[in-house]
């Protein structure tokens, strides 16, 4: 299980990279595994502003479709274009080109309230 150490998570298996104010979000490697093949991945929210733990959009696999939360409050200032051709990419690359959105953050500190690396490992083994 690939759990990058310099990310932060959250406990519905979001991941978010930060550079100044902007961060990169996207599912983890737990979360790809769990839904299985990727097949289609929404996201209506582009250039709103939510709140942490509001629905950013929806992730499909071939069993279920699952909602996707904001790690952080903040703007959505951009998707993943490729993964509207590409949706599997998530499942290949979940921590590379598998990102789902960027945001600009409105309040950096709730980061704080985020799992690091060793919390989201305790977390998704039980």
């Amino acid at each position: 299980m690939n759990i990058p150490s310099n990310l932060k998570y959250t406990k519905d298996h979001e991941w978010i990279s930060v550079e100044g104010d902007l961060a990169i979000v996207g599912i983890t490697d737990f979360a790809q595994k769990e839904l299985g093949d990727i097949v289609f991945i929404e996201v209506e929210t582009l250039d709103e502003t939510l709140d942490a733990e509001e629905t950013f959009g929806t992730i499909e696999a071939v069993k279920t479709v699952s909602d996707m939360f904001m790690p952080v409050s903040g703007t959505v200032t951009e998707f993943n274009e490729a993964l509207a051709d590409a949706p599997e990419t998530v499942n290949k690359d979940p921590y590379g080109k598998g990102w789902i959105i960027k945001i600009k953050m409105s309040d950096a500190s709730e980061l704080n309230n985020l799992l690091d690396a060793n919390a989201y490992k305790s977390l998704i083994e039980g």
